[in-house]
């Protein structure tokens, strides 16, 4: 999987792609394709903690944008990567930015393990939540068609200015964030802004069950996955 996530974030525009993990065996599927990997340390909290820490032994000055691509998402089009970047370069004043998608299905609004975001016009995350959100007092359609559904998918795909990340890991967990586990909940409890965008590609779930797992194996059985 890892060796999937890195030849697809290679695909993209980066101008370096580096796999940051604790774990030996990642190291050696990461080098399996040729993909740049390093050794962070094993106590970190979250995955931006884990980025923080290249950022710094790379010596990023603070307006360098890092993305981080998920080591679960195998699925994931290079040209998100490349979209997710673009966004924060042009959302001046932004500490973070990143993507969603419509959701359809009644089953999907109310799946807890679906994040939903709630942006404002201007693209400014209001909310993240596992909850159905916003909720709706009618109660949830079976399904959703054309372009005006309320409800969007949170794809866990992030870029920070290092500077936003570095005062993102300084900062104590929230309450909010506590209580939904879902870190992106601490740049919103901190009043820095989060911009978000509909992805310009269709980004299939990442693997967080077997069930997942058995899906993304399928779509490689298939060829979809490129």
């Amino acid at each position: 999987m890892i060796a999937h996530v890195a030849q697809r974030a290679g695909e993209s525009g980066a101008a370096e792609v580096i796999v940051a993990t604790d774990d030996e065996r990642v190291l050696r599927a990461a080098a399996s394709v040729g993909a740049r990997a390093v050794m962070t340390r094993a106590d970190h909290a979250s995955g931006s903690d884990r980025v923080m820490e290249v950022a710094e032994s790379c010596g990023w000055p603070d307006d360098h944008i890092v993305v981080n691509v998920q080591g679960d998402e195998p699925l994931i089009p290079p040209a998100v990567v490349d979209q997710v970047a673009g966004l924060l370069d042009r959302s001046l004043g932004v500490g973070a930015a990143t993507l969603s998608e419509p959701l359809r299905e009644a089953v999907d609004i109310g799946n807890g393990n679906i994040v939903k975001v709630v942006a404002a016009r201007s693209g400014r995350a209001l909310y993240f939540s596992r909850a159905p959100v916003p909720y709706a007092r009618g109660g949830i359609p079976s399904s959703v068609t054309g372009p005006d559904t309320q409800w969007h998918r949170h794809i866990g795909i992030y870029a920070y200015r290092v500077a936003a990340l570095r005062r993102f890991v300084a900062l104590p967990v929230g309450r909010l964030e506590a209580t939904e586990s879902l870190e992106q909940l601490r740049f919103l409890e901190n009043d820095i802004d989060i911009v978000v965008e509909e992805a310009s590609a269709p980004v299939p779930g990442g693997v967080d069950t077997p069930a997942d797992l058995e899906r993304v194996r399928r779509a490689f059985d298939k060829g979809v996955a490129g």
